[in-house]
């Protein structure tokens, strides 16, 4: 029973499970749920920096939401953290205003691995 645990326990540890908590652990009826991502290929800009598209895209679709903070990679993809409604959220752009899905971003190690198969 022992080495089972400890498998489960390892096995957890090394999947990069995300793992959710309820703000009152008494209570468990989970009113809200928190999705914390973290991608270190961001650094962030100032909200000025952004371009004439990303701006116009955020206007269109977004008209009611105020831009918190604004980061871009090395693919000149944008992680924009906006907040509307009184709700926080994150959306992803690339330079010419197109929406991105969390799978279009292309991370460092992508990139890399992109430019040596066209050196080949």
């Amino acid at each position: 029973m022992r080495k089972l645990i400890l498998t489960v326990t390892v096995a957890l540890l090394t999947s990069g499970v995300s793992v959710f908590a309820a703000n009152n652990l008494t209570n468990n009826n989970v009113d809200e749920i928190v999705v914390v991502v973290t991608n270190d290929d961001f650094k962030e800009v100032s909200i000025k920096e952004l371009p004439e598209a990303v701006t116009k895209a955020i206007q269109k679709d977004f008209s009611t939401a105020t831009v918190l903070k604004a980061y871009v990679n090395a693919s000149e993809q944008y992680k924009i953290e906006i907040t509307a409604d009184g709700a926080e959220g994150v959306v992803y752009i690339d330079k010419d205003g197109n929406w991105l899905k969390g799978t279009d971003i292309i991370t460092a190690k992508e990139e890399g691995d992109v430019s040596e198969e066209k050196a080949e």
